[in-house]
């Protein structure tokens, strides 16, 4: 396993909708259990395969003691709005965080790294979780679901010098943790176009 990069904010492959996994084996496995081990370190509550460049519909999680994956997942929401319950931030708008508006309850279905059937339902953090990582699936940040005066805020907060800064000091603090299962300098490329280390 390793530990991989995180795509930033105007990286476009974070705009970009993934693609359905239609091949199911040891490379899949891999970038799960490489996914896994990245939002731990990063300490995230989940981590999408466009945050670390590849665009297939495929996640990870990690709430309230439930963690795991879901590849190709179809979302269903229902439920009250969870309302200003919490924050929400982005592993990749690092230094932010809104109000977003989720609904209190989730279901996931979808399949597993053997192309098992796999269903994933929760409410409140997870349920947020569920629907913030479908999101990154389809191409939409956090930011776009944000209205009137904060949205204005972030996107403020984005375009400014010092936000840069915290990107890069973001980028460099993550940077001492890459690849850190591997010996360093090994190269080579995986079927999911990603340099191994």
């Amino acid at each position: 396993m390793a530990v991989l990069s995180i795509r930033m904010i105007g990286d476009p492959i974070l705009r970009t909708p993934a693609a359905a996994v239609t091949e199911f084996g040891p490379e899949l496995a891999r970038l799960v259990e490489d996914m896994t081990e990245t939002m731990i370190d990063v300490q995230g509550a989940g981590l999408a395969a466009p945050q670390v460049g590849i665009g297939l519909q495929v996640f990870t999680y990690r709430v309230d003691g439930a963690q795991g994956h879901v590849v190709n997942p179809v979302l269903e929401t229902d439920g009250a709005s969870q309302g200003e319950s919490d924050v929400e931030g982005c592993l990749s708008v690092p230094g932010l965080g809104s109000y977003v508006d989720r609904t209190d309850w989730a279901r996931v279905t979808g399949k597993d790294i053997s192309g098992q059937d796999v269903v994933v339902e929760g409410t409140g953090m997870l349920a947020r979780a569920l629907q913030h990582e479908t999101d990154h699936l389809r191409g939409t940040l956090y930011i776009d679901r944000l209205e009137g005066e904060d949205r204005r805020n972030a996107l403020r907060a984005i375009r400014s010098a010092d936000y840069n800064l915290v990107t890069s000091r973001t980028a460099a603090e993550r940077a001492r943790t890459l690849g850190s299962s591997f010996t360093p300098g090994s190269g080579g490329s995986g079927a999911f176009g990603r340099t191994t280390r």
